[in-house]
């Protein structure tokens, strides 16, 4: 190795160090670190409370044991007592008596059985969780678990490209005896590899280049009931909308082009993983969804049953887009209907949107379906961000995922998609009102409101679109009527600040038939109120904690496939620095490679 080093760069991220050949051979990318961090972090988590489920788990089977041998005690008395007033009746009573000694043993033998957890261990001893990741590249994600997660297992780390798996056994070395002791790397096919090792491992990451929609299948078999799936994607052009129909045949879902479009891909990413889940009698349930950078990345557990499975249906709709506004409706695929202890399952009632738009009149588009359930748990998100918050210095990336968390911890949980304030404005050609004052206006409504991941400009808001569009028109109203000599009756137009201070900005002429105009043209039928709200403001907006922090530096985004030759064309993803210094390394290699050939007397073509 030390003859090579020359070719070789270390780096190193968190308590890992790799060395990446300069020469593109095996895919980096330092952008990944986000990624990397939330992970490490999650997983922390889910060894923690994989532990406090296995002894609530181990307290439930013990007080059911305990319960069967109480019953065990108090079987002989009952037993003797109906063999005194049965003596008439030998056979049928030796026959009985048989019958209540099979009965009373087989509880008996369950509790005096060891119990068993999902690892098959008899002791009832948790065993260490062994994690796969299935696209291992340079290894730098495994090694961080490895050395990183305190009570992690075997770590297996794949990869079918032959320099990557050399890679990666290189840098297990380089890293010692934990990494050695921990981490296994295996040239294989992932796909085949999590197919031929159903149900054994606790948790599998897949983070490929692109799409992850080859490797669901067999992902969702290789995880253990109660697992967790980590999951990236980061062909976001076709999950965003950008080639619908390459989206339709990899995730079973159509993408629409709005303002919530990233986090759409992260409800299709999901339903496409539940659709997986289902042709196995299994379902998931997601504990954080993310969408940073150029990607979505989704934590999931994975769970049996074949009557949970049912709700699956519940959990997915299809979204109806007005092209003229930005009013959008969902419609569920199923629905239940009780009747005393027993469950129905029907088809959803349809449809939820008339042939054209009620507030503006135009067609509607239609996309999914989508997963339209909670996409985090409140609780596991407030056990990642304290977990991180109290061990910062392990997190290169901190700021950024602490950001992150802290934004999604303040999410409704329950209102799929959102809004953005200036897209509203863009279709009534109006002034945009601060966030607080229409955050004031929903709340005062008494409708619910709040910030989202995704966008610093998004809403998320359970007031349906006709009570969105009133507070709208009489923001216009009340813009419109600022500068009038005579302030007329605005009684019912309440307004947090001196109307006679604020800039005139009249609403731009539109024609008769563009959208703006004909929701304009429409009375509200609600007053708003826009008085400043108390929960206007998150407890991060007032606290002034930083939610959405800029790039660290210069083309931090996705890189070039390993492998691929770079050339000046690759300088908007790389940055000129990296390819002019890539480039000038290959020119001072050229000579070495390709020296001229000397003259020789027996060749013809050689001149004298």
């Amino acid at each position: 190795m030390a003859e090579d080093l020359q070719d070789y760069t270390v780096i190193k991220e968190g308590e890992a160090e790799i060395l990446m050949n300069i020469k593109n051979q095996v895919f980096f990318n330092k952008a990944q670190v986000n990624n990397r961090d939330l992970s490490i972090a999650v997983l922390r988590t889910f060894i923690s409370k994989r532990q406090e489920e296995h002894g609530a788990m181990l307290s439930k089977r013990k007080k059911s044991a305990e319960k069967a041998s109480e019953k065990d005690a108090s079987g002989p008395a009952v037993e003797e007592a109906s063999t005194e007033s049965a003596l008439d009746n030998e056979k049928s009573n030796g026959e009985c008596e048989v019958h209540e000694e099979i009965s009373q043993d087989e509880p008996c033998s369950i509790s005096e059985e060891p119990v068993k957890n999902s690892e098959g261990n008899h002791h009832g001893e948790l065993k260490p969780p062994r994690v796969l990741e299935a696209l291992s590249a340079s290894g730098l994600r495994a090694l961080r678990y490895a050395r990183e997660v305190e009570g992690i297992g075997k770590v297996v780390a794949l990869d079918n490209d032959k320099a990557s798996v050399e890679a990666c056994q290189k840098n297990i070395k380089f890293n010692g005896s934990v990494a050695i002791s921990k981490v296994e790397s295996h040239l294989a096919d992932a796909r085949v590899y999590m197919l031929t090792h159903p149900k054994e491992f606790d948790v599998v990451d897949l983070d490929p280049y692109g799409s992850p929609s080859v490797f669901l299948d067999s992902a969702v078999q290789s995880v253990v009931d109660g697992g967790m799936l980590m999951c990236t994607a980061t062909d976001m052009a076709v999950l965003c909308g950008g080639n619908g129909e390459v989206c339709y045949s990899k995730y079973g879902s159509y993408p629409l082009r709005g303002k919530y479009c990233h986090e759409m891909a992260l409800r299709i990413l999901l339903a496409s993983i539940e659709s997986h889940a289902n042709r196995y009698k299994r379902y998931i349930v997601p504990i954080l969804s993310v969408q940073m950078n150029f990607y979505v990345r989704v934590f999931v557990r994975v769970y049996t049953s074949a009557s949970a499975m049912k709700n699956t249906p519940l959990k997915l709709s299809y979204v109806y887009q007005c092209i003229g506004c930005d009013s959008y409706h969902l419609q569920p695929i199923g629905r239940t209907m009780s009747k005393g202890s027993s469950v129905r399952y029907l088809p959803g009632f349809g449809p939820v949107v008339p042939q054209e738009c009620s507030d503006c009149g135009k067609k509607y588009n239609m996309g999914g379906p989508i997963w339209s359930a909670p996409i985090h748990d409140q609780e596991w998100v407030t056990s990642v961000l304290e977990g991180v918050k109290s061990m910062k210095d392990q997190y290169p990336a901190y700021d950024r995922i602490s950001a992150v968390l802290t934004t999604i911890s303040e999410e409704l949980p329950d209102v799929p998609l959102f809004l953005s304030l200036h897209n509203l404005c863009a279709t009534l050609k109006c002034t945009s009102p601060s966030a607080v004052i229409f955050r004031s206006a929903v709340i005062n409504a008494g409708y619910r409101i709040s910030g989202t991941h995704v966008n610093p400009l998004g809403l998320k808001s359970d007031a349906p679109m006709d009570v969105i569009w009133d507070i709208m028109r009489c923001w216009v109203r009340l813009m419109s009527k600022v500068f009038l000599p005579v302030l007329p009756d605005r009684s019912s137009l309440i307004a947090p600040f001196d109307l006679r201070k604020v800039k005139n900005h009249p609403v731009k002429a539109q024609a008769p038939d563009q959208a703006g105009s004909i929701i304009l043209a429409k009375e509200p039928i609600l007053k708003a109120n826009f008085a400043r709200a108390v929960a206007s403001l998150s407890k991060a907006q007032a606290k002034k904690i930083a939610r959405f922090l800029p790039n660290p530096e210069r083309h931090w985004g996705p890189k070039l496939r390993a492998g691929r030759q770079i050339t000046t064309k690759h300088i908007s993803l790389l940055g000129p620095e990296a390819v002019n210094g890539h480039l000038n390394h290959e020119i001072s290699e050229e000579p070495k490679a390709k020296r001229p050939k000397t003259g020789d007397a027996n060749d013809p073509t050689s001149s004298s």
